[in-house]
């Protein structure tokens, strides 16, 4: 979990984490297997179940904390962030998991999921991106691809999409990676990563969205097309991807391009995935590799070491304390500063 607890020996099984609650969602939405995959991940950890909280926005994917066999608070629209971090500045021993969209955490959760990032608040956000509006049935979302016709484009979408991951960069997010929902094995190690990483973690995970954006990653992650079109990052080892292994990333000055291992990438310098460049170009430039042009990175693109906000919060609380003793409510309240309405 996010406070720096250690993996041991099983004390609990996927079951344990599984509510009571009927799961409401529809058949053949990817939320299934990511809460399945976050049920099982949170099993690993001989934790107390009252130690984990699961906090959501609005949204499909915001049902989360009723599924999950612990605490949560299933808040209002975009605002996550703020619960999620005042709970995480009164209580150190919680593992505190935030769940939104691209909807709820992108739009008008944009400012408040910023600020939780660039604070470095030692939380762990699931963001769940199907680049549609679902729950209320269809709208395009800030990650809707341009062009997109749904119910509030009928014409198609002339905003330029959000890349989520961009945005976590830009907040200098000390963990950042992206998964897939049908990968449940990949999803579940991003997931054990970022429960261990002491910071705020952010992951994207691609989900379809079988009513109102079916198949809208196929193109990359399709069963058919997706040895050739993904590239799972590796730390340390060049980027290497395709059904027989013979394509590579390297750089031509500061832009990636695809060489072929068997012709001209022979012997070439390729790109080294290195996760914790304190540097976030790199990572930026991984977040710019998008399909038909170059094939798409999944994996952790970023994780670096930095000062959490709570711990220096407090920090900075009991150094008052000893300057200048515990404080006086009372005192506060009746003294100098008050005055009188008349």
């Amino acid at each position: 979990m996010s406070t720096g607890f250690k993996e041991m020996d099983l004390s609990y099984t996927k079951d344990d984490f599984v509510s009571n609650q009927d799961v409401r969602w529809c058949p053949g939405c990817g939320d299934y297997a990511i809460l399945a995959t976050a049920q099982r991940t949170l099993a690993k950890f001989k934790t107390p179940r009252e130690n984990y909280v699961f906090i959501s926005g609005i949204g499909c994917s915001s049902r989360f904390p009723y599924y999950m066999n612990t605490y949560g608070f299933h808040t209002i629209h975009g605002r996550a962030p703020t619960i999620a971090t005042g709970l995480r500045c009164v209580n150190p021993d919680l593992s505190i998991w935030l769940i939104t969209g691209d909807g709820d955490g992108l739009s008008i959760g944009g400012n408040h999921l910023i600020h939780c990032m660039r604070r470095n608040v030692n939380i762990n956000i699931l963001l769940v991106n199907n680049q549609i509006y679902g729950l209320t049935k269809g709208q395009y979302s800030p990650t809707s691809t341009q062009g997109k016709v749904t119910k509030s484009s009928p014409y198609g979408s002339i905003d330029y999409p959000i890349n989520a991951l961009r945005i976590a960069i830009a907040s200098e997010a000390t963990f950042i990676a992206r998964t897939l929902d049908a990968d449940p094995n990949h999803m579940g190690m991003i997931m054990t990563r970022a429960a261990q990483h002491k910071g705020v973690s952010f992951i994207e995970i691609y989900q379809n969205c079988i009513i109102f954006n079916d198949k809208t990653f196929a193109p990359v992650v399709g069963r058919e097309v997706r040895d050739d079109r993904m590239i799972y990052l590796e730390e340390g080892k060049p980027l290497i991807y395709g059904k027989q292994r013979n394509k590579a990333i390297k750089l031509q000055g500061l832009h990636p391009e695809i060489v072929d291992l068997e012709g001209d990438g022979a012997g070439q310098d390729l790109l080294i995935h290195k996760e914790q460049s304190p540097d976030a170009s790199y990572a930026y430039l991984l977040s710019q590799m998008s399909y038909p042009e170059m094939p798409v990175p999944f994996g952790v693109f970023r994780a670096i070491e930095r000062p959490t906000y709570d711990d220096m919060m407090n920090d900075q609380v009991e150094a008052m304390k000893k300057e200048k003793g515990p404080g006086d409510l009372k005192k506060l309240i009746y003294g100098s500063s008050t005055w009188t309405v008349k």
